[in-house]
């Protein structure tokens, strides 16, 4: 995503903040691993449940997902189809990019709208192993959603860039 050589402001702020969300990402993969691990070695070596532990697992994996999927849409890996995208040429081509570009902003802002009232709605709800506020874990949806729309905007100034390069 560069013009001349540099990069677009909200390009490296994008990639920046992508550089922090994978490493969260690897953090809370040990930590999920780490809390399996010990689940595993509770239950069938001490003969001892966690009963935290399944809860944990869950949550992270939910954080996992989100989080994962903000890096997978800077990395343009997500599935998506082709077939028609190169039969428009150079210029209809990054006109299709673009126009999914917005309609991913769309739906990304409903992600952040609905995922903060979601997280807002259950504020006063505490889960019943770890006894934490429910809306720590539903804080996710509006996080990720406004990582995906960083990352949707930056894909679309560099688009315009390159065009007018």
């Amino acid at each position: 995503m560069k013009t001349n050589g540099r990069s677009h402001p909200i390009d490296r702020f994008s990639r920046r903040t992508n550089r922090v969300v994978e490493q969260s990402l690897l953090g809370l993969g040990i930590l999920m691993i780490g809390v399996v691990a010990a689940q595993v070695f509770f239950r069938y070596v001490l003969n001892h449940s966690l009963f935290w532990s399944e809860e944990l697992a869950r949550y992270i994996l939910v954080w996992l997902t989100f989080l994962g999927a903000s890096v997978a849409y800077r990395r343009g890996v997500h599935p998506r189809i082709d077939l028609f995208v190169s039969r428009f040429g150079p210029r209809g081509a990054r006109t299709i990019h673009v126009g999914a570009h917005l309609v991913a902003v769309v739906f990304f802002s409903m992600l952040v709208i609905y995922g903060a009232q979601f997280a807002y709605f259950v504020r006063l709800q505490i889960s019943p192993a770890l006894q934490i506020p429910k809306w720590t874990v539903m804080l996710v949806l509006p996080i990720s959603g406004m990582v995906m729309i960083l990352h949707a905007v930056a894909a679309i100034v560099s688009d315009f860039r390159e065009h007018i390069s």
